[in-house]
């Protein structure tokens, strides 16, 4: 919780509150139905908490925003996005059903009403989101193809709406196809070493008037 109170000073109590509940719920779940690896729920903040936040310090959500989390695992960067931006809604998705469950107990366990899970491929998933959030479960080429069609034409934020994907390493080759990608280093923001590789990679949808 340090540094959830060192990077984001200017959260409520309620939002503290539910930060301070997750060590315990993802502890109690991961024993049950293992996600997370132990070396990572041993520090959890440090390597999904912060990280999945990480996105908050490149965009943040307005109020009314639809957000789609695919590949969400046991619910990052989904649920602590979700506690972030308590007025927007969050759509997360996983095809492993073992997942789905751990996101649903964490989710009633902190009492989140923005988050809604679905235990599904995301082909199979309709609607439209201002922006589709993710963390590395396929290269961009391919998680481009999966989300195609399902982002919203009108935007909410100044920025347009898009992909906004926690990656690391070198992304040139993966890139390369991808003129309008913004690359944010997420060392920027925080000064572990755990984030000197890590980065948040945006890419704007074009549409065809």
């Amino acid at each position: 919780m340090e540094l959830i109170r060192k990077y984001f000073p200017h959260l409520t109590e309620d939002q503290i509150s539910k930060f301070e509940k997750l060590e315990e719920l993802y502890k109690d779940w991961n024993l049950k139905i293992n996600v997370v690896s132990r070396k990572d729920i041993d520090e959890l903040y440090l390597r999904h908490v912060v990280h999945s936040l990480g996105i908050s310090k490149v965009q943040e959500f307005r109020p009314g925003s639809k957000i789609l989390d695919v590949g969400t695992g046991g619910g990052f960067p989904g649920i602590p996005l979700a506690i972030m931006f308590p007025e927007s809604t969050f759509h997360l998705v996983d095809s492993i059903g073992k997942k789905i469950k751990v996101v649903d107990e964490v989710s009633e366990g902190l009492g989140l009403e923005n988050v809604t899970s679905f235990n599904h491929r995301v082909e199979e998933i309709s609607g439209n989101y201002d922006f589709i959030v993710s963390r590395a479960v396929a290269i961009m080429p391919t998680f481009v193809r999966w989300v195609k069609g399902k982002i919203a034409k009108e935007s909410l934020h100044e920025r347009k709406n898009g992909i906004l994907y926690l990656k690391g390493g070198d992304l040139s080759e993966e890139l390369k196809d991808y003129r309008t990608a913004e690359i944010f280093e997420l060392s920027t923001f925080f000064e572990e070493e755990f984030f000197d590789t890590k980065k948040v990679v945006y890419l704007p949808m074009k549409y065809r008037g």
